[in-house]
């Protein structure tokens, strides 16, 4: 078993490589703050499972394939396929809502029960996948969409529109 890397090897290693895994990781990702996780995906990797290298030139070597193995990884994630940034959000506009609309009916329901209706019904997902996106159980969405739908129905009744 190899023992685990002193604070002096750990030291050595950021400031020998941390420039050029951030610089090869922001060629990759165009992004400062994913090529900074890069890099500290990359340390990890080193303090996890240390590894014991036949020189200079080999170290080096792999650092930069694990930097691009790992950028390849980021790239190809699901989460970096389905999600955009905050700047790119910013200029979709909120749904407008006016009175007696769905939507102002909508926001008088109790949060648990107005995300699942929300996500089900204007941004078209199915029930295990906002079970997925909350982290809840299938059957728990399931029931505040049943819920959510008779409360709905008792508020829209209400008002007039059922």
């Amino acid at each position: 078993m190899k023992t685990p890397l002193s604070r002096q090897e750990a030291e050595r290693l950021v400031h020998t490589y941390a420039d050029l895994i951030l610089r090869l990781s922001y060629t990759y990702l165009k992004q400062t703050q994913d090529a900074q996780d890069i890099c500290q995906t990359v340390f990890l990797k080193f303090l996890e499972k240390p590894r014991t290298f036949d020189s200079p030139e080999h170290e080096k070597a792999w650092v930069i394939r694990c930097t691009v193995n790992a950028c390849k990884d980021l790239l190809k994630s699901h989460w970096r396929k389905t999600s955009v940034s905050l700047d790119a959000a910013l200029h979709v506009p909120a749904p407008e809502r006016s009175e007696g609309s769905l939507l102002a009916a909508l926001e008088l329901l109790p949060p648990k029960y107005r995300v699942v209706i929300y996500l089900y019904y204007f941004e078209g997902y199915a029930a295990k996948e906002i079970a997925d996106i909350l982290g809840l159980r299938p059957a728990t969405v399931n029931t505040q969409l049943s819920r959510g739908r008779e409360r709905l129905k008792t508020l829209l009744e209400q008002e007039g529109f059922a």
